[in-house]
């Protein structure tokens, strides 16, 4: 299994996801300063030329969101997302997509874009962090005590919004659940991959 990321990314999410599974990978360090996503080699892997893709068994998959799921679904054992037939498979699956959601809210907020709240498919910037904000108020991860999958995104979202783009005050709620999150000896080994950037 083979990685291809870089530091201060959305690689850092494919990092701790393949933290959280414990399965020997291989790290591949894509210079972007030089263009390496340009290179035909990783244009093979993932057309889009960004970071991270993942090379598993054949397979190539591009976009941290997928590559979090598909390493979900291929080490069940790692306990990271509901089995098919859970009860709690729909909420899994929920907040896991909810991912996009939050990034065009912040995109929205960024880019100071002013559209109707009924027009928008994410509702608004107020309202996906009210609803993170009553979810995480009532448990500590996104299905209750169960860390998931779904939390490794939501997690890395939520830092974003908060700490480095500062769109967002930190909350009480959000402070907890990422502390929750961060404690995670899988997360302090990416954490520390990514800082280090090898």
């Amino acid at each position: 299994m083979r990685v291809y990321w870089a530091p201060h990314t959305r690689s850092l999410r494919a990092l701790w996801m393949l933290e959280e599974i414990a399965a020997p990978y291989e790290r591949v360090r894509v210079d972007l300063q030089a263009g390496g996503q340009r290179q035909p080699a990783f244009r093979a892997i993932n057309p889009m030329e960004k970071v991270p893709a993942l090379e598993c068994d054949g397979a190539h998959v591009a976009e941290s969101g997928a590559i979090v799921a598909f390493l979900a679904e291929k080490f069940p054992q790692a306990g990271l997302a509901p089995p098919v037939g859970d009860v709690l498979r729909g909420r899994y699956l929920q907040w896991l997509f909810f991912s996009p959601v939050i990034e065009m809210a912040i995109t929205q907020k960024f880019a100071r874009l002013e559209m109707p709240e009924g027009s928008a498919g994410w509702g608004s910037f107020d309202r996906v962090f009210k609803v993170l904000s009553e979810i995480l108020s009532a448990s500590p991860y996104m299905l209750g005590e169960t860390f998931s999958a779904a939390d490794v995104l939501i997690a890395s979202d939520l830092h974003f919004v908060i700490d480095v783009f500062k769109l967002l005050e930190p909350r009480p709620e959000f402070s907890a659940y990422l502390e929750r999150c961060r404690s995670r000896a899988a997360f302090l080994r990416a954490q520390k991959i990514d800082a280090d950037g090898v």
